[in-house]
Order: structure tokens, then sequence, then C-alpha cells
């Protein structure tokens, strides 16, 4: 069995693709497939795709419409035979040619292995890092601290709990950790190596609204709402919960939650 299918999905951005695959080949680890699923596109795409046939060894394509991104990512998911797979889609990239030789040199068997993500601009300049940490809570799930642009996923998971849910526009990655690492027993690794750069123009960079919705109908589906109530008001202050790894911090916060409850 191969490591990792590498899943690239694709539609209209021919010049984002490109990057993509080069950012692939690039890599000096070998143990993975190349699927890409692209949409139909009109604009030299698929010549792109065509191009790399010769180039990556294990290397699978269709081109045909779909009903959206996590559509045709169920449909790369039904056509992997890694033990992992990543979620690179066009415009996304490596940050380095070692990306994949690091991941796997730890020899992990984590259901999650994942690192940091870069936030680029239509510039390509940074303007954000999404970081984790090792020991990862519910909050953080919540949060969404796993991005799946620098999550590798066993595929495993996808056969036990389910693939994407394609009603949801935006959030059925986020929807997928939530489900998996916040409500049962999936082992997660955190490796605190930059895996790869994303471009913030998506579909859920620029309607937050519709985001906010799909968030609200995953908790409805898996959290009682007399817990969320509580849970979002500990999701508003949570750097409380870093307060009492800090004696002083935390013999502060004792005085004044005193003062404040004797007004």
């Amino acid at each position: 069995m191969l490591k990792l299918s590498i899943i690239t999905i694709n539609y209209n951005n021919a010049q984002g693709l490109q990057k993509t695959l080069e950012s692939v080949d690039s890599q000096t680890f070998v143990d993975y497939e190349q699927i890409i699923i692209d949409g139909g596109s009109i604009d030299g795409s698929v010549e792109i795709i065509k191009n790399y046939e010769s180039i990556i060894k294990n290397y699978c394509w269709a081109s045909e419409p779909d009903n959206g991104v996590y559509h045709a990512q169920n449909k790369g998911i039904e056509k992997a035979n890694g033990e992992y797979c990543l979620f690179l889609n066009s415009g996304d990239y490596f940050c380095n040619e070692k990306v994949l030789e690091t991941i796997f040199s730890k020899n992990s068997d984590a259901d999650i292995i994942w690192g940091n993500l870069i936030v680029i601009n239509a510039r390509e300049s940074k303007i954000g890092i999404c970081k984790g940490n090792e020991h990862v809570t519910f909050l953080d799930i919540y949060s969404s601290i796993i991005k799946h642009q620098a999550s590798f996923i066993k595929r495993g998971l996808f056969k036990k709990y389910g693939l994407y849910d394609e009603s949801l526009k935006i959030v059925a990655d986020w929807a997928f950790f939530f489900k998996t690492a916040g409500f049962n027993e999936v082992s997660l690794h955190y490796v605190d190596i930059d895996i790869a750069y994303f471009k913030a123009d998506g579909i859920s960079y620029n309607n937050p609204q519709l985001c906010r919705i799909e968030r609200q109908k995953v908790l409805d589906q898996y959290m009682p709402r007399i817990m969320q109530e509580d849970y979002l008001l500990f999701q508003k202050y949570r750097n409380v919960r870093y307060i009492d790894k800090r004696k002083t911090g935390f013999f502060l916060f004792k005085i004044l939650a005193k003062i404040f409850k004797s007004i």
C-alpha cells in the first residue's frame, strides 16, 4: 500500500494547479499517489493535468462536472489507495521539498498527523499562520485548530465515520474533525513544521454568515442545546484555561474573582 494519497481538486484555476503540481513533484518523499479531480475546467487546466501524466509516477485524474468542493473531495477519497489522505487543492502548495519526508520520518501511526498552515494573500505575502499544539482539547477542535491542507488523515477514518457531508458548502472538513477527533477516540499527532501555503480567497473567507449557519447546523447535530450555551460561553473566555499553568497568573485571577464576587 502506498503511504499517501494527495488529493487535489480544481476548477478553472490553471495557474494555481500548476503551482500545486510543481510543489508535489519537488518532494523528496516518493511513496505517494497524486489524484486530481477537476470539475470540467475550460481554462487550460486539463492540458496542465495531462502534462504531468509522464512526470508524476502514481498519477490519476478525472475531469467532469461535480456538485461542489466536498463532492469532488469525496470522489478523490473513493479513488485513493494510500494509507493517509492529504487534501492539497489547486493553489495550495508545500512549504518546501522535504515536507513529506519530514512528516513520515516520524514513523507515527496516529489517525491524524498534522502541522502548521501558512496563510497568504493574493500577492502571496504571509498574513498569518495556523499553528497547533501537542495537547489538543475539545475547544481546540471547535476552534478549527486542525486544517485539512496541513493534515494527513488515515483513509480508514472515512470508511469508519463516513465521507464529507456534501450538504455543507464550507465547513464539511471542520465537521469531519469535529465528529472524529471531538467525539470519538481518534488519535492525533501534531508535528511542529510548516506544511503548506493556503491562499485566503476561498468561499469560507468571503461568506462568514454561511459559515456560521453551517457550524450551527453541525453543533445541533452533535451537541445538545443545553450543553451548547455553556460551551459557547467557555469558548468566549477560552484563554482563561491557560492561567492555571502560571502560578502568578492564577493567584491574580483568584483575587480578581473574589473582588467581582463581592461587588
